[in-house]
């Protein structure tokens, strides 16, 4: 697939503002897919090529965390199991599934994640010291794990939103290691769906790959802002993060 230059500024430039949402919050599919489908990608051609920035984007938020020790890598293997057994169901599906039977589950995660942090910012915002919990001291977070991979696979948008509140509102860890840990779960559960796209021959390697570049870059900024501020700032920047991803994910629904 031939790429014209405006093409590669708006897959470039969209993919580097969905590396900085996603690493900090979630929902910047919303901005991705419509650009990959402005292109005249077909919708499941787009959901699949998507998946290639989308791991790139993972690789270089995960590495950023990791040098800046902010991985809790010890915790990350019990968090793991859970979201790829919903991976691995999410994606195998993803070509036969109506897109919108999961629409409200990505709408309603996002809303819900907004009044979380308005109205009660303690339950997905924990103060500084809080002790994480055991995944096997909470069926619950387990359950929104394995949601949380089955909709990844399937079609990615705002999965962000709903592994946060598994990680940080399940599990009680503070926002910079819960978006350490998100994009780790994302990460593996994306090259097991890319892996399965790959197989069904739906992926279009040109514009997934420059995409990735922008993906990349945003995800290395996204992680030197969620490190820098302060948890307070961070919640913000979650809130408005939230309330934007739900208007975009509205308005293209």
């Amino acid at each position: 697939m031939d790429l014209s230059l405006w093409m590669v500024v708006l897959l470039v430039g969209t993919g580097i503002v969905a590396g900085v949402i996603n690493t900090l919050a979630g929902g910047g599919t919303n901005l991705t897919l419509p650009a990959l489908m402005v292109m005249g990608l077909p919708a499941d051609v787009a959901n699949a090529t998507n998946r290639v920035g989308v791991l790139m984007q993972c690789i270089s938020g995960v590495s950023g965390f990791w040098r800046k020790g902010k991985l809790p890598v010890e915790s990350a293997p019990p968090i793991l199991v859970p979201t790829l057994i919903g991976g691995a169901f999410g994606a195998a599906l993803a070509s036969y599934l109506p897109e919108q039977w999961l629409k409200p589950t990505l709408l309603g995660s996002m809303i819900a994640m907004s009044l979380l942090i308005v109205l009660r910012p303690g339950t997905v915002v924990v103060e500084p010291g809080t002790e994480p919990r055991n995944l096997n001291e909470s069926r619950k977070a387990w359950w929104t794990l394995v949601l949380a991979g089955f909709y990844g696979g399937f079609v990615q948008a705002g999965v962000g939103f709903i592994l946060l509140a598994a990680i940080a509102g399940g599990l009680r860890y503070d926002l910079v290691r819960a978006n350490a840990l998100k994009m780790l779960c994302a990460g593996v559960f994306t090259l097991l769906a890319l892996g399965i796209f790959i197989a069904r021959d739906q992926v279009a390697w040109v514009p997934g790959i420059v995409l990735a570049v922008g993906a990349v870059i945003g995800a290395q900024l996204g992680v030197k802002v969620a490190i820098s501020i302060s948890p307070k700032a961070m919640k913000w920047i979650l809130l408005a993060l939230t309330i934007v991803a739900s208007g975009f994910a509205l308005v293209s629904g």
